[in-house]
């Protein structure tokens, strides 16, 4: 009997020594559960940065190399430039806001195009000299867009780890600038004579692109090269600009309004960017 009182009463010691631990233990894994929901809630966000050059390859029918091989006749057979291979350089920023799908920002300049040919010529049209006379374009414009990866996105931590494949749709507003010789004839769209030498003809226009993309990672730094192919559409329609009488002034390749140049960008385009994986 005393020995079976002796364990009861040991017993009751053990339990009582066990409560305080495991009620401590169920605590910490309450607290822990709660830490670890929490953290399950607040998602990392996580995207890139890149800079990137592209090229253009545009579309040759346009009427910009329709007003040059005319005018070109006006210098003895001299030519300008035609617009071909345009070049430009641009920065992205890009937010994954779900797992395939990224929202792209970004600006692009394009380096300038066409020709100034030094030297004195006579300029048929006024029989006078020309010196120096140059027709050269810039372009620039912010665009922004959506991506989705078709393959291999980026983890929740910001990385790449395999190569990925991503289909690319941005849309955009451009500007462009074209320096033309003073002594050109333009065409006044006004029954007024116009008043003042030629300015620098300006034009704006929205521009939309769709293609694919690739990206493969370097494991350095987050780092990536990417690959890009689509088409852009991007048509200067209204490039022209204004004398001191307030008057519409354009370049036209047969003097008449129908024969209005347009400058005509769209093409397919090639681009190579250094990508910067990052998360915060």
């Amino acid at each position: 009997m005393r020995s079976i009182l002796s364990f009861l009463v040991m017993a009751a010691v053990v339990c009582l020594a066990v409560i305080p631990v495991s009620a401590q233990e169920t605590e910490q894994d309450i607290l822990n559960r709660y830490i670890n929901k929490a953290q399950k809630k607040q998602t990392a966000k996580y995207g890139w940065a890149s800079i990137n050059v592209s090229m253009d390859r545009i579309n040759r029918d346009n009427t910009y190399n329709t007003f040059l091989t005319h005018e070109s006749q006006n210098f003895n057979g001299q030519s300008f430039d035609w617009l071909n291979v345009g070049t430009s350089i641009g920065a992205e920023f890009a937010l994954l806001f779900q797992r395939r799908v990224a929202w792209t920002f970004g600006g692009e300049y394009w380096l300038k195009q066409g020709r100034t040919m030094e030297g004195n010529y006579t300029y048929l049209p006024t029989g006078g000299t020309v010196t120096d006379p140059s027709s050269e374009i810039q372009v620039f414009g912010l665009s922004t867009g959506l991506q989705y990866f078709l393959m291999n996105p980026p983890s929740a931590q910001g990385t790449l780890a395999k190569p990925a494949l991503r289909v690319v749709g941005t849309a955009g507003y451009y500007f462009s600038n074209w320096e033309l010789w003073s002594e050109y004839q333009n065409l006044n769209l006004s029954t007024a004579a116009p008043e003042g030498s030629n300015a620098t003809y300006k034009g704006s226009a929205p521009g939309f692109s769709l293609g694919l993309g690739a990206d493969y990672p370097i494991k350095v730094w987050n780092l990536a090269i990417g690959a890009d192919m689509s088409y852009l559409y991007l048509n200067f329609n209204n490039v022209g600009w204004y004398n001191s009488d307030d008057e519409e002034v354009v370049a036209s390749y047969d003097g008449t309004e129908d024969g209005r140049v347009d400058l005509t960008m769209s093409g397919f385009r090639g681009k190579v960017e250094i990508k910067r994986y990052i998360s915060w």
